[in-house]
């Protein structure tokens, strides 16, 4: 198809076959020449196949195997290998077709030749063969196999897609099909090979008469007996071998005993069939139409990201869900599809679930058609990449086995991701429809049926198709047919859709009641993930050279740390992980520096006057002496040491971008500190002031007991007067003024002597009292009041906290003296920054630390840092 090529090739082991079973093998390759690429292999060439061959694999198996004649047990080998491609077409479908017209064209036996099509659905319209742009735009992904009256193979996957749609697309896709049936049919009239005579293995009416004389009535007692298990069953029918073996053995009848194994699965595919078609009923006694006794569980491996046990009769599987990095996602290297896969599931059939013993090797052709049917029903309802970044694997481990363990493992994987918190639009189920039917042996067609829900192993085995159907309650997601006749007409298929419907709904139903929301997840065992955007400089960084310092950020904390264009992506198994990854990322590469915000540095060098700490990605900033401790500091280097890590709060940058750290503002302040104001203000002499008195202190005459107060402002509370003092607006204000006070609302007083970071309105407990003396509330209110005020014409008076954009020369601002030195002071200007102001000559040079001062902006000095001059107080 256009420049998309394939080449199939079909050869037969030649000989007498001396086995019971026809051993096909199908082979497709890919090899990267198709597309012009050399493999990025270390040996440059294509390795084991991958799984993508295996299911192109089956695809070309499941429809030809059922047209091989009966006891034709010769081996037969297919290969298709793909020429070229252009990415246009998938060409798993070119190879099923290019397979049916190689077997026309060979000497094998075979009921052919077949029709292959593929069909997509975009805007609710059926799309013939559609490319692969086409199909990642379709809700439905429909290959179908057929002869010119039969159906041979179906798989779908679908987005919920109805089963009244599905049925029209089912009927479009056969006419389709059989358009390529005809071609092939000339061409092999043209250059085909004569068919050869093959010998083939058919078991004698005699041998089949004497086995079914001796085995049938005691199978078909064992058949009868609903008790008994799947393992019962088995051990019962192995004996009534062994018993007919025995009889065999004793009449010395070597041919009979040579096919005894495949007589006595003859007899029982006949009682069995007949039994369901004339009586209704089935092995384990259920109705046609009944679904298993089911039993789920989710989250019973707590420590796990997602877990569930789903149990249907004797199936159970333990499902798991593993959450990773996007970078965890599998890359496919196959030549036309997405270069990697988000979601992945991956089945496992151990030995031990059907009591057998046996080698666990690498892929699987069962397990992995198997898996892949369960992840294309589960695809659908997954979250979108943008929503939910995460690579999800499902592990299904089988545990015990008796028939859909595909489909146990759709419902178990539904749970897990449930369980897992992931948002799923709806649980998926998924269950198996069978098929008996009594063939008329004139005509071949079907003379009557009877359509199984729920099968067993068993009737797997002695039936004629296994119909495997996952959907959630609006929709089909995905379907896998497999039938053992010639052929099954597509009305029997379609009618086989709504009691499939049923046994979903019911099995749906059941899990809802054990989970139907996605669980939250606790902050110990959750993973955590977390998407940064960084400029790709910044990125290289956290790199390293050949990424060893991403290796060994994720060495050392065990998350997965994953780079793209400008974004970086990090997993990590729960909360305490992820913040530590935070933590060294913020190191190496920084972050926005804020005020207020805390950061971790390392001291990289100490001065006389401080230390200088490196943090925040290789920034630099000072941590001043006077930062060390709430206690006076001598030496920097008595409090830290060179190398030392830090929790360092930002308070503050100049004009320049010089960052000022504090140490003491992470440390807790001492109980002293909270008292200073009282402390610093109580004097020695106690003299018995008046104060306010509480209203139970009132005499009937309204005179006042008395209590210590000194002339400083201190206090000196009475013991004896109650805490609180509650009198009317009148009583108020005819106090302050027989007082002499005069209160400024908008004024806060602040004692004498007290530091910076005492200068905040106190909370007055019941264990004391905060007074003022009036002189000295009159006269900080006043100055205040003075240093907000604006001038009539003044355009650069600064009244809110000045910032780098705000100062400019010329700004007038209230500083405080933050630091005196030999030449000058060093201002508080607010905002966190700081000016400088030169002692002038014959000019005033006695200040006190937190003195204010009224300063204008005059110049910046080289490095930015602002020049204050004093201001007149009659400017």
């Amino acid at each position: 198809m256009e420049e998309t090529k394939v080449l199939s090739t079909v050869a037969a082991a030649k000989g007498d076959a001396v086995r019971d079973f026809l051993p096909l093998t199908v082979d497709y390759q890919e090899k990267q020449f198709a597309q012009g690429v050399i493999p990025n292999t270390f040996m440059r060439r294509e390795g084991a196949p991958k799984e993508r061959e295996l299911l192109c694999g089956r695809i070309i198996d499941r429809p030809i195997r059922p047209l091989f004649p009966a006891g034709f047990y010769h081996e037969v080998q297919v290969t298709a290998s793909v020429l070229s491609s252009d990415g246009k077409q998938d060409p798993d479908v070119l190879a099923a077709n290019a397979t049916s017209a190689a077997l026309m064209l060979s000497d094998i036996p075979w009921a052919g030749p077949i029709g292959v099509i593929r069909i997509g659905r975009i805007s609710g319209q059926f799309i013939v063969n559609p490319t692969m742009d086409e199909l990642s735009l379709s809700d439905l992904n429909l290959v179908y196999a057929c002869t010119r009256d039969k159906t041979l193979m179906i798989d779908v996957q679908a987005r919920e897609i109805s089963e009244k749609d599905l049925e029209a697309g089912l009927r479009l896709a056969h006419p389709e099909a059989v358009k390529y049936i005809e071609p092939q049919i000339k061409l092999a009239a043209k250059a085909g090979k004569h068919k050869k005579e093959y010998k083939l293995s058919m078991m004698p009416d005699r041998t089949l008469e004497k086995v079914g004389k001796l085995a049938e009535v005691p199978i078909e007692a064992v058949f009868t007996d609903p008790t008994y298990g799947k393992f019962e069953r088995g051990e019962a029918l192995e004996n009534i071998m062994q018993d007919v073996k025995k009889v065999l053995e004793e009449e010395c009848d070597e041919e009979s005993l040579r096919l005894l194994p495949k007589a006595v699965d003859t007899v029982r595919k006949k009682v069995v069939r007949r039994r369901i078609i004339v009586e209704g009923f089935r092995l384990d006694g259920r109705r046609l139409d009944e679904v298993r006794p089911l039993y789920c569980e989710a989250g019973n491996l707590p420590m796990l990201h997602g877990s569930s046990l789903f149990n249907r009769g004797d199936t159970q599987v333990l499902c798991t869900v593993t959450l990773g990095a996007p970078g965890d996602a599998q890359r496919l290297e196959s030549i036309v599809g997405p270069p990697t896969k988000r979601f992945m599931l991956h089945y496992s059939f151990p030995p031990f679930c059907i009591n057998e013993v046996g080698k666990r090797g690498g892929l699987n052709r069962r397990e992995v058609g198997h898996g892949t049917l369960a992840e294309k029903a589960l695809l659908a309802v997954l979250p979108p990449e943008d929503d939910f970044p995460y690579t999800v694997r499902i592990n299904s481990e089988v545990m015990a086995s008796d028939g859909s363990t595909s489909m146990a493992t759709v419902c178990g994987g539904s749970m897990a991701l449930m369980d897992a918190g992931i948002p799923l639009r709806e649980h998926v189920a998924g269950v198996s429809v069978g098929l008996v039917s009594e063939v008329d042996q004139s005509t071949g067609s079907i003379k009557d049926y009877r359509i199984l829900t729920d099968i067993l192993g068993l009737e797997d085995h002695l039936g004629d198709m296994d119909f495997k159907i996952a959907g959630t309650q609006r929709g089909i997601t995905a379907i896998q047919l497999d039938i053992k006749p010639a052929g099954i007409p597509l009305d029997i298929i379609c009618e086989s859709l709504e009691p499939a419907r049923k046994g979903r709904i019911q099995i749906l139903d059941h899990m809802e009641r054990e989970i139907s929301v996605p669980r939250t997840q606790d902050d110990r065992n959750s993973p955590r993930l977390a998407t940064l955007k960084y400029s790709n400089d910044a990125l290289r960084r956290l790199l390293g050279p050949l990424g060893a310092l991403k290796r060994k950020i994720e060495d050392e904390t065990g998350a997965r740390i994953s780079v793209s264009d400008g974004t970086l992506t990090i997993v990590a198994k729960n909360q305490s992980v992820m913040e530590k990854v935070l933590e060294k990322v913020d190191f190496i590469l920084g972050r926005e520096i804020e005020i207020g915000g805390i950061y971790k540095g390392r001291v990289s060098s100490i001065k006389e006057y401080g230390a200088f700490v490196e943090f925040n990605g290789g920034q630099q900033g000072l941590l001043h002496i006077s930062e060390l401790s709430h206690e006076p500091v001598s030496r920097v280097s008595d409090v830290i040491s060179i190398g030392e890590q830090l929790s360092l709060i930002c308070i503050g940058q100049d004009v320049r971008g010089n960052i000022k750290l504090s140490l003491k503002a992470t440390l807790p302040r001492p109980r002293s500190e909270t008292n200073n104001v009282v402390e610093e203000s109580v004097s020695s002499t106690k003299e018995a002031p008046s104060i306010w008195a509480s209203a139970g202190d009132l005499s009937s005459n309204g005179q006042q007991n008395q209590s210590s107060i000194s002339e400083a402002g201190g206090i000196n509370a009475s013991t004896s007067s109650p805490p609180i003092l509650i009198r009317s607006a009148a009583e108020c204000d005819e106090e302050e003024k027989s007082a002499g006070l005069v209160q400024n609302s908008k004024a806060t007083s602040r004692p004498v002597g007290a530091s910076e970071t005492d200068h905040k309105p106190k909370t007055f407990h019941q264990d004391s009292s905060v007074l003022a003396k009036p002189g000295l509330l009159q006269t900080i209110n006043d100055k205040m009041s003075k240093s907000f005020s604006q001038k009539e014409g003044d355009k650069t008076e600064v009244r809110s906290p000045v910032t780098a954009k705000t100062l400019k020369i010329g700004t007038k601002v209230t500083a405080k003296v933050y630091q005196i030195r030999t030449g000058g002071l060093v201002l508080d200007l607010g905002g966190g920054i700081r000016g400088m102001y030169r002692f002038e000559t014959n000019g005033k040079n006695d200040f006190e630390v937190d003195d204010e001062l009224r300063v204008v902006c005059v110049s910046f000095s080289s490095k930015g840092i602002p020049v204050m001059s004093l201001v007149d107080d009659d400017e």
